[in-house]
């Protein structure tokens, strides 16, 4: 490595003022920083030193949606299996999927720090590394069969409208993740819902006789109050294929099992809050319950057993990687207690009385990431106000 930075640094003072690929500094600043700790300090005023930075923040956020990827790669894998009876081994099954979402994640990368790089370039300022997490996060939450052509779509519009005409990282106030997902939705609803979408059957022709639509999925399709939801090959699923993600779904926010153990290594680090964690967990448990106990028998989705709610669909991937983004969720210690909370139970609403969208998470945190610096100005204020009655009294 040593030999390798000092070609770098050879080759430095040509990006530099003056020099003559000085137009590309911001290029060679994000590729030399992303390489070696800068060894540029501050001239004035107080600052706290520390050995992380934002890159290693978000490179300790990606390390911990790695076990959600692998887990989601080999599941791609296993549900072709189930679809189309192709004997393969678990490895097989693993590079079945990794050739199934590594365009995705390409596609996903090249076009979202692509954008950021011509911005940088534009304004003449660094490049910042937010979209490390965003460029994985993006195709974790999108069906497989997502064609490439409509991911490099809605992630040119997440990047440019949701965070560069905000300022870039730091000034967006909505997850870009969650933004290209719900331009997915909206402007392509067929390709993001439906029984094929979450199973990609390769080559394999004539395949028939399966279903690929999530739990969630057909409990929502479906009349009736005793509603047994089956996998890609037709067998009975429960719990534990909810909590370890052997189910049909967005292939990386199957895996609860997984999810918590990202949960852990965030919290661990220090990387996420435990407050909006617990707390959307205890809205979510909360309405989970009460549907239970009211739901509607003709829309069985609300008559889920409420630790199997918690685990279908999106809401533990939601609240555990993007409800808790530092930039678009509160800032406040009470607010994050009030953020969490809703986000939970309006996931949960939306679920249960929403018939044309069974899951609900997504809409939630975008919601609640709008109303996040109003809930932060009312405990801020509060707080004012309450020394100020001390002062006076």
């Amino acid at each position: 490595m040593s030999k390798l930075k000092e070609k770098i640094d050879s080759i430095k003072p040509h990006f530099e003022k003056g020099g003559k690929f000085h137009a590309l500094h911001s290029v060679f600043d994000g590729f030399y920083t992303f390489l070696y700790t800068p060894n540029t300090t501050s001239t004035s005023g107080v600052h706290i030193h520390d050995s992380n930075d934002s890159k290693r923040t978000m490179i300790t956020v990606v390390l911990a949606l790695l076990p959600c990827c692998l887990f989601g790669m080999w599941n791609v894998g296993y549900q072709h299996h189930l679809a189309t009876g192709e004997c393969l081994g678990w490895f097989n099954q693993f590079l079945y999927g990794l050739w199934a979402v590594l365009p995705q994640i390409l596609t996903a990368y090249i076009v979202g720090l692509g954008i950021e790089f011509i911005s940088a370039q534009l304004r003449g300022h660094e490049i910042q590394e937010g979209f490390l997490v965003s460029g994985i996060l993006i195709p974790m939450i999108c069906p497989v069969s997502t064609p490439c052509w409509m991911l490099a779509v809605a992630v040119a519009f997440a990047v440019i409208f949701a965070k560069e005409v905000f300022g870039g990282t730091g000034y967006n106030f909505l997850n870009v993740a969650l933004v290209t997902r719900a331009f997915l939705f909206f402007a392509y609803p067929q390709k993001m819902s439906g029984d094929s979408v979450f199973v990609s059957l390769g080559d394999a022709t004539g395949v028939d006789g399966y279903s690929g639509a999530t739990p969630l999925g057909q409990l929502a399709t479906s009349a009736g109050e005793h509603v047994q939801v089956t996998g890609v090959d037709g067998q009975a699923l429960d719990f534990m294929n909810f909590f370890i993600g052997t189910i049909p779904g967005s292939w990386g926010e199957t895996s609860t099992l997984c999810i918590l153990i990202g949960a852990v290594i965030l919290l661990a680090t220090g990387m996420a809050s435990w407050k909006i964690m617990v707390s959307a967990l205890a809205g979510g448990l909360l309405m989970s319950v009460i549907g239970n106990a009211v739901g509607n028998p003709a829309y069985p989705v609300s008559l889920v057993n409420p630790l199997d709610q918690l685990c279908l669909g999106g809401f533990m991937f939601a609240i555990v990687f993007m409800a808790t983004d530092p930039v678009t969720s509160c800032r406040t210690e009470t607010g994050k207690w009030i953020y969490g909370f809703l986000v939970g139970a309006l996931a949960m609403t939306i679920r249960f009385y929403n018939t044309g969208y069974p899951e609900g998470a997504m809409l939630a945190v975008l919601l609640m990431n709008c109303f996040a610096p109003l809930i932060d100005w009312c405990v801020v204020n509060r707080n004012i106000r309450r020394r100020m009655k001390r002062v006076a009294a």
